[in-house]
């Protein structure tokens, strides 16, 4: 993507998730010319069930992985929130996943579209 001189939009977005079970969700799907700047993410058990939560970028959407949390554990009745900023850009996934059933999922973010 290059650099963007022209104008574009800013936008404050959100995307989630409810009663995710043993799954990866896709929860953004990443379009050429946008910018994707990740501001939190939350997983809620809803269950009582101990769960193991993951999150990961499918660069450009090929199949390349990238873990930026491998391993979190979540408590019965628990929340975990990841709080450090980060950017995906062009066609890039977003994927949560939780080991058991039932957790809801929320990413809020901010989309910059230079298209």
């Amino acid at each position: 993507m290059a650099i963007p001189s022209g104008g574009g939009t800013e936008v404050l977005k959100r995307a989630y998730k409810t009663a995710n079970s043993d799954n990866w969700e896709t929860m953004i799907t990443g379009e050429a010319n946008h910018i994707y700047t990740i501001l939190g993410i939350s997983f809620a058990d809803q269950n009582d069930t101990e769960h193991n939560c993951r999150i990961k970028i499918d660069i450009s959407g090929g199949g390349t992985d990238i873990y930026l949390l491998s391993f979190q554990s979540l408590p019965v009745k628990g929340v975990f929130t990841w709080n450090d900023k980060f950017v995906i850009t062009g066609t890039d996934q977003l994927k949560c996943y939780n080991s058991a059933g039932n957790v809801d999922i929320y990413v809020s973010y901010i989309e910059q579209d230079w298209s």
